[in-house]
């Protein structure tokens, strides 16, 4: 059953990996790039700050700092558990894809799909009731990282499943903890206020 499960994420990989084009692989090499969505993670800092104020906004990102520690360390630990071979690192297939990225050592399941989805679900849901298409802007955003990652050949499309599903899961799961964070600190403040 597992050889059987493997068979077909290499077979799905292969053909969603050789769709790519010299043409775009610069494009695709920026968008899995971290270090390329600082713009929107500013944009976000500064739409919390407009929205929420500085005490909520330091109360999100210190929920947010959390969020990703626990995406990347979980992550590690279950890539270096597991101990998979990414594509580009898999005899097999090699001459077969179009690896055009740093290879790294483990790839199951996707740090990138992971954090990318976690923090689209967690701030999409914060902003959902502020911005019309900022949920569905932010869905689409992960969804374009997370691909990226079988565009270049380091992940296979379990992988990044793996990843959106449990970032799915950590985003929600922090969108309420920081609710509850910021209920707590309103409540702490109006105790503040009506003892003065």
């Amino acid at each position: 059953m597992m050889d059987t499960l493997i068979e077909l994420d290499q077979s799905i990989f292969l053909y969603l990996n050789n769709l790519g084009s010299t043409r775009f692989d610069t494009l695709w090499l920026i968008i899995t790039n971290k270090w390329a969505s600082i713009p929107l993670y500013l944009l976000l800092i500064y739409l919390l700050f407009k929205n929420f104020g500085v005490k909520q906004t330091v109360i999100t990102l210190l929920v947010v700092a959390l969020m990703i520690t626990l995406t990347d360390q979980l992550s590690y630990a279950v890539k270096h558990s597991v101990m998979r071979l990414r594509p580009c690192g898999e005899p097999r297939l090699e001459g077969l894809g179009r690896f055009v990225a740093e290879c790294g050592s483990y790839g199951y399941f996707s740090g990138h799909a992971t954090s990318s989805f976690a923090l689209a679900i967690f701030l999409g849901l914060i902003f959902k009731n502020h911005y019309k298409y900022s949920f569905t802007a932010l869905i689409i955003w992960a969804l374009l990282v997370s691909y990226s990652r079988i565009y270049v050949g380091v992940h296979y499309p379990g992988d990044v499943l793996t990843g959106m599903l449990v970032g799915t899961t950590i985003g929600t799961g922090c969108y309420y903890l920081n609710k509850f964070a910021q209920k707590k600190y309103k409540s702490l403040k109006t105790d503040s206020l009506s003892q003065n």
